[in-house]
C-alpha cells in the first residue's frame, strides 16, 4: 500500500470539502431549512449515489419528526399544496426528475432543487434552488470547485455532509434533541 498516496488523497479530499462549505450560500440555505420546516409532507427524489445521499437525508428527516416519502415507493402518496417535492438533480440535466418536478408544480407543491448546475432547466421548475458549489457529473457551472476525484464524487459526498449539517442546524432549531430524534429511528431490525 502506498501510504504517501492515501494521505495525499484525503488530504485533498478534505480541502476539497473545505472549499465547497466555504463557498456555500448560506441565503439560500436559510431559505431551505425553512422551507423543510414549513412542509407539511416532503417529498424526495434523486438518482444515483446523489440520490442515495438524498434518501439518507429523508430517512434523518424523518428522525426530526417530518412526513417524508420516497417518490418511486409503491406506498407514496399523491402530492398537494402544502407539500414540498425535493429532487436532487446533481447536473441538472436528468430529464425524468425535470418531469416530476413539473409534475409536482402540476399538484400545486412547492418544489425545491438541490444542483450543482443550476442552468435554465432547473430554474424553469424550481420555486426553491440549493445550489452545491461542487463539480458535479456532467456539471457545467463555472463557480463549482473542481475535484481531482471522478465524476461527480465530490458534489455527491458533499450532499451527504451538507444534509447532515442542515439536520443538525435544523434539530437545534426545532428544540429537539438526538433522544427525540433516536426514538422515531425503526425499532424491528
Amino acid at each position: 500500500m502506498n501510504r504517501q498516496l492515501y494521505e495525499e488523497l484525503y488530504r485533498t479530499i478534505l480541502e476539497e470539502h473545505k472549499k465547497v462549505f466555504e463557498k456555500q450560500d448560506l441565503d439560500e440555505l436559510e431559505t431551505v431549512m425553512t422551507v423543510l420546516k414549513e412542509a407539511k409532507r416532503i417529498f424526495i427524489l434523486g438518482v444515483g449515489r446523489e440520490g442515495i445521499a438524498a434518501r439518507a437525508f429523508a430517512m434523518r428527516l424523518m428522525h426530526l419528526g417530518k412526513t417524508v416519502h420516497w417518490i418511486w415507493d409503491d406506498t407514496t402518496p399523491g402530492m398537494h399544496k402544502d407539500d414540498l417535492c425535493m429532487i436532487v438533480n446533481g447536473s441538472g440535466k436528468i430529464g425524468h426528475l425535470d418531469y416530476v418536478t413539473r409534475q409536482a408544480k402540476k399538484a400545486q407543491a412547492k418544489t425545491l432543487v438541490v444542483t450543482g448546475s443550476p442552468g435554465e432547466e432547473v430554474h424553469a421548475v424550481a420555486d426553491c434552488i440549493l445550489f452545491i458549489p461542487a463539480h458535479v457529473f456532467n456539471g457545467t457551472d463555472k463557480r463549482a470547485v473542481p475535484s481531482m476525484q471522478p465524476m461527480g464524487n465530490l458534489f455527491e459526498q458533499h450532499a451527504f455532509l451538507l444534509y447532515d449539517v442542515l439536520i443538525m442546524m435544523l434539530e437545534r432549531e426545532m428544540k429537539l434533541s438526538h433522544d427525540e430524534m433516536e426514538e422515531r429511528h425503526r425499532n424491528v431490525e
